[in-house]
């Protein structure tokens, strides 16, 4: 709780300066008397600086709290480790209160935050060049059509069965209006069919999207689906979960087009969903038809280096039919953690974080065999999430697994009716031997 220390004095001073005579006297002339209210505001009585501390400390007690539950919930969002550092700086009020205003190179500090955003997301996905951030992953899928759609001049979309489901609802959603025929090509044995990817794409196709790791977790061949998309002259988008870029191949390795993905695991908190961080990234070739803003470095009349906002594609900033979307702003405080995030680990901390990611999810799902009642989906490789059948109906095995405060994985049917036996596991870098024993245990008891 702050100290506001404003005297009576203060406020005399202050409405002396703006020649009011009372406060009253100000809301008299500011609010029309027929908007004012009364009556009584329904108010209790005044209490202490103490009770009060204990009445909000009380309904704080009401929120749900999940710290203390083991966690293999996946699906787009991670709980993965958060360095003390992030909140840290980022709640520093130059940072947390910052805003990128029309006069834009004013902000020099935000400005160079953001620089070196686009920077390390360019170092780290293998691409070119990277905006300043989206709101979250599935919007910057869908802008990733939108571009593509505009580059080619073609108004075909092909996305994998394997993207997320709400991404793939968002960008059916977003391109409605804009005369996109939006097409999902199906998936076989966990992974996108070639064959039947191949057969789709046709004249009239701008770009196909395909997510690595897959929805469900598992390898794509990208340099194979890529070889397919550029062999019929559409574009390739990459929806990718950035944290596994330190142990994949990165999307500018082979051939992406345009890269995509959400960057929650970057020292976001899961927040019960948000709020999220699209990151955006393309070859420098389509730099002109980013949606977005991207800052870039010069120098000013003295030599001395500087950041300016060097691409601004809103309607708002150039001739309306040369916009590419209408996307003004970025999740700064987003990026700012992510960036925090990954100059703190440093290259080999990200390699590190993979590998552990592997190594446990892979440790995690050897076990499983030993289990009566539960087997793999699907036989493929994965990074850190897989898909399981259980012979109880997943959602029950997930309410089972809350009494001994555990979130068991996320049951498939919540995007589709027909897996009610199908349970999805992610396991990140937190996740102790201890702890996978303890699921592994509680997980034969249920079933």
């Amino acid at each position: 709780m702050h100290y506001l220390p404003l005297t009576p004095q203060d406020e005399k001073e202050i409405l002396k300066r703006i020649g009011a005579p009372s406060f009253e006297k100000l809301i008299n002339e500011i609010i029309p008397r027929d908007l004012q209210h009364q009556g009584m505001c329904g108010l209790p009585d005044a209490v202490s600086e103490h009770e009060v501390r204990k009445l909000i400390a009380g309904l704080a007690q009401r929120n749900a709290n999940t710290s203390e539950y083991l966690t293999f919930l996946g699906a787009g969002i991670y709980d993965h480790y958060i360095p003390s550092i992030i909140d840290s700086l980022i709640s520093r009020s130059e940072f947390y209160t910052a805003y990128t205003p029309y006069q834009a190179e004013v902000s020099q500090g935000t400005l160079q935050t953001i620089f070196e955003y686009q920077s390390v997301l360019c170092e780290l996905t293998g691409m070119d060049v990277s905006n300043a951030s989206m709101y979250d992953g599935g919007s910057a899928l869908a802008e990733a059509c939108h571009m593509a759609c505009v580059i080619k001049d073609r108004n075909k979309v092909i996305l994998s069965e394997l993207i997320h489901p709400y991404y793939r609802r968002i960008t059916e959603t977003y391109t409605r209006e804009c005369g996109v025929n939006v097409v999902t090509c199906p998936a076989r044995d966990g992974v996108l069919d070639l064959d039947t990817l191949a057969s789709l794409i046709d004249g009239d196709t701008s770009c196909v999207c395909v997510a690595q790791p897959n929805f469900h977790g598992y390898l794509e061949k990208m340099p194979d689906i890529g070889k397919i998309v550029h062999a019929k002259d559409a574009m390739f988008v990459a929806v990718v979960d950035p944290i596994s870029l330190g142990v994949l191949a990165p999307p500018g390795e082979y051939g992406a087009d345009i890269a995509v993905g959400e960057g929650q695991a970057f020292g976001i908190p899961q927040s019960f969903g948000g709020p999220l961080l699209g990151i955006f990234t393309a070859k420098k070739e389509f730099v002109k038809s980013l949606p977005g803003r991207i800052v870039g470095e010069t120098t000013d009349i003295d030599g001395k280096r500087g950041y300016v906002l060097t691409l601004q594609t809103r309607e708002q900033h150039i001739r309306r039919e040369k916009a590419t979307s209408n996307i003004c702003t970025n999740e700064a405080l987003c990026a700012l953690s992510s960036l925090i995030y990954l100059c703190s680990l440093g290259k080999q901390g990200i390699i590190d974080v993979g590998n552990l990611c592997v190594a446990k999810s892979h440790y995690l799902h050897q076990k499983l065999s030993g289990i009566n009642g539960i087997k793999p989906a699907f036989n493929q490789e994965f990074f850190k999430e897989f898909v399981v059948e259980t012979e109880k109906p997943a959602q029950e095995v997930i309410h089972s697994l809350l009494e001994n405060k555990i979130f068991g994985g996320v049951p498939l049917s919540l995007f589709d009716d027909k897996n009610t036996h199908q349970l999805m596991i992610a396991v990140t870098e937190k996740r102790s031997k201890e702890e996978i024993d303890r699921f592994l245990e509680c997980l034969g008891e249920v079933l």
